[in-house]
């Protein structure tokens, strides 16, 4: 049953990022176009709500970019120099995606705080039909990453952007209405600003986590100890120690750990039990790991340096 479980997972992973390649494909598609249709309106309008949303949607159409070649990358072959392939350029591409969004929002916060201080006229009712288009578009494109946006941080970073720009459509096609029956000119900007400290709230995860991620933190939903624990419970191991956790790209995970087996195993038993504690951290989201054999009597010089110190203490 176990072994099921494990050509599941491998099998699942294969669908999800064909899936998530075509989403990728299909967003990018819609949103060029409209942000070619949204760019035609803005002028035609003179409405900046509409160019700065133009501009935002640019923005996205860039990291779905970032996104989907570093997708790509990550399935090309390892090579003799990048001996992981370009998995982790996956990492980067998020990380990227944040500041790209933060740039936005930056960019676009400072338009509307000008515009409070003197609101242009603008033509609501056409900007509300544009922002409406701009809902269906992001709403659809939302859709299609929806599935696996918390299996991997870059679709999790694509889903944000697009259901943060279906929100400003919304908010851009409330304010066309209203400014279209009242003329208030200054309800354009304001409802920028609310919408971007609705997006701020959303990219602050995905920046925390993916610079956790380039340095090679532990992985979000990976604890350090409970590994320890699954590890001693495996049977005939020890101890463990020196266990290192860190990404190889947004979905898969890495460690390398030094466990002591008992003694007295004959060694193609320990091979085994190595075997199958590698089976069970692969249940614990673990992909790729080395294990460093040692015994009771044989350490790697910082456990011995440990002990010594232990016994040291003893002794006082």
């Amino acid at each position: 049953m176990a072994h099921d479980h494990s050509h599941h997972d491998h099998s699942h992973a294969v669908s999800f990022n064909k899936e998530s390649l075509k989403a990728f494909q299909l967003g990018i598609g819609l949103n060029i176009v409209f942000v070619a249709v949204e760019i035609g309106a803005g002028l035609t309008y003179k409405s900046m709500s509409l160019l700065s949303d133009a501009g935002h949607n640019l923005a996205d159409v860039a990291s779905l970019l970032l996104s989907y070649i570093a997708f790509k990358l990550a399935h090309k072959q390892a090579t003799i120099r990048y001996t992981y392939g370009f998995k982790k350029t996956t990492v980067l591409a998020a990380f990227l995606n944040a500041l790209l969004l933060l740039l936005a929002i930056g960019m676009l916060g400072y338009e509307s705080v000008l515009r409070l201080q003197s609101p242009p006229v603008v033509e609501g009712s056409g900007i509300a039909w544009v922002a409406a288009l701009g809902i269906v578009v992001n709403g659809v494109s939302a859709l299609l990453f929806f599935r696996h946006k918390d299996t991997d941080l870059n679709v999790k970073g694509a889903y944000w952007h697009l259901l943060a720009d279906a929100l400003v459509s919304v908010g851009v096609v409330i304010g066309g209405i209203v400014i279209s029956y009242t003329g208030w000119y200054w309800l354009d900007p304001v409802i920028g600003l609310a919408i971007m400290i609705i997006i701020l709230i959303g990219t602050w995860s995905l920046l925390t986590d993916s610079f956790n991620m380039s340095v090679d933190g532990v992985p979000a939903g990976i604890e350090l100890d409970e590994i320890s624990r699954v590890i001693l419970s495996v049977g005939y191991i020890v101890n463990v120690h020196h266990i290192h956790i860190w990404p190889i790209s947004t979905t898969e995970n890495a460690l390398t750990a030094h466990v002591i087996i008992d003694d007295g195993l004959p060694f193609d038993e320990k091979l085994k039990v190595i075997q199958q504690l590698k089976h069970e951290l692969m249940h614990h989201n673990i992909h790729h790991s080395t294990i460093e054999l040692e015994s009771k009597t044989i350490h790697c010089p910082d456990e011995n340096e440990r002990l010594e110190q232990q016994a040291q203490q003893h002794l006082h």
